[in-house]
């Protein structure tokens, strides 16, 4: 069971293969995809600096029409990348969406063409199939690694990243933007930044803004980085890296992405050949397993991304003077889906949204999802959602 865990909480995501739909004899044929790189010569964010070589890689399933208007963006979550359908190679791990993306899937890639990038400033920088851009990436003017000197970044500047790719190649018109958690905040600028482009806009296991609460355990979130010695206000490159103080950071994320329903499957015990009564360095398993799983994710992450990142959900919907004014923009078709034992953006956030949502008069469907692992179901049980999705596409 634990190892189950595992494999989800580093991202892998090891999905069983889909069951087969009705009438069909054998299971459906992989979907191989590639990972491409894209590059913008010169980059300005929302707050006016100035980024050079911006790169972020991406990938993409089906056939872009003949209009431009047949494609569907998937935007990853805070520690995902582009990997969210298809196989980079036979028998390899398949993509966090997979259950949903594909040939004749709820998102038909015989009839979509689909898109998912990484972010600038990824999480990711040790996986070998992510490219971005960001803090632990070489300055072109200086030869050095731009450390806290990289420009900060907005959900925005995700957005118009993935703007300037979709233009590359083609796209004048999105049949759908959706995502989870971190995507989902990029779903939601989509739809109000570029009302004319979204036809139809899937958030699941967002919010309907960044208030003061989640701010507050965002800043949480990124302390133990700030606190380890080997930061050194960011200029690690070259020497020691903060590993422990990501790792704690991990951590964190890694629990309140659950609940408590979850930790019940692994339940007070000790962890083996330990005993919490004998020694206070005497772990119970439940902790043995968050610091074993936040240090292997530590292992291809970077701590002045995850800082990046943090700030870039922060600055959610900064542009507008209020969320009920940017949501009046939206002229998008809407699909909600929370979870709803949600201990990262909980429940009654997204049935705001929902709220503001119809009062300004548009279409709005909601499926909440009911589970164990709290904020993650929105990632590893989105086939749930697979009727309303097809309801959505259809319409």
């Amino acid at each position: 069971m634990l190892r189950r865990h595992l494999l989800a909480a580093l991202g892998g995501l090891a999905l069983a293969a889909p069951a087969l739909a009705q009438g069909q004899t054998q299971p459906p044929a992989e979907l191989i995809v590639a990972k491409r790189s894209f590059e913008i010569p010169r980059f300005v964010t929302q707050g006016g600096q100035t980024i050079p070589g911006l790169r972020i890689g991406y990938q993409t399933a089906g056939r872009l029409n003949a209009a431009g208007d047949n494609a569907v963006l998937i935007a990853h979550f805070f520690s995902g990348t582009s990997h969210a359908f298809g196989r980079y190679a036979p028998g390899g791990p398949v993509g966090y969406w997979d259950a949903i993306i594909g040939p004749g899937k709820p998102i038909d890639t015989d009839r979509y063409f689909v898109v998912s990038a990484d972010t600038p400033a990824n999480l990711n920088m040790g996986d070998p199939n992510t490219i971005t851009t960001g803090p632990a990436s070489i300055n072109p003017e200086t030869g050095r690694a731009w450390g806290l000197t990289f420009p900060v970044l907005s959900i925005r500047d995700f957005v118009e990243t993935q703007k300037a790719l979709l233009e590359s190649l083609g796209v004048r018109r999105l049949a759908l933007v959706a995502g989870a958690s971190m995507g989902a905040l990029q779903t939601i600028e989509w739809a109000v930044a570029y009302p004319e482009m979204v036809e139809r806009a899937m958030p699941v296991i967002g919010t309907d803004r960044m208030d003061a609460w989640v701010i507050g355990w965002l800043d949480i979130w990124a302390a133990p980085i700030r606190l380890d010695p080997n930061w050194r206000g960011g200029e690690y490159y070259g020497g020691a890296a903060p590993a422990a103080g990501l790792a704690e950071a991990l951590k964190i994320v890694t629990l309140q992405a659950r609940d408590h329903l979850w930790a019940a499957t692994i339940g007070p015990r000790f962890a083996e050949g330990q005993d919490p009564r004998r020694a206070i360095t005497g772990r119970f398993q439940i902790e043995a397993w968050l610091e074993d799983t936040a240090k292997a994710r530590a292992r291809i992450a970077d701590a002045n991304h995850f800082l990046y990142l943090v700030r870039a959900n922060q600055l959610f919907l900064a542009g507008y003077e209020s969320p009920e004014a940017a949501y009046a923009r939206s002229r998008a078709r809407w699909l909600v889906v929370p979870a709803l034992h949600d201990r990262v953006f909980p429940i009654e956030y997204n049935r705001r949204l929902v709220e503001i949502l119809r009062a300004q008069g548009r279409s709005v469907d909601v499926v909440e999802l009911d589970g164990p692992l709290g904020h993650l179901e929105g990632v590893v049980s989105i086939a749930k959602a697979s009727d309303a999705i097809r309801r959505l596409l259809a319409n």
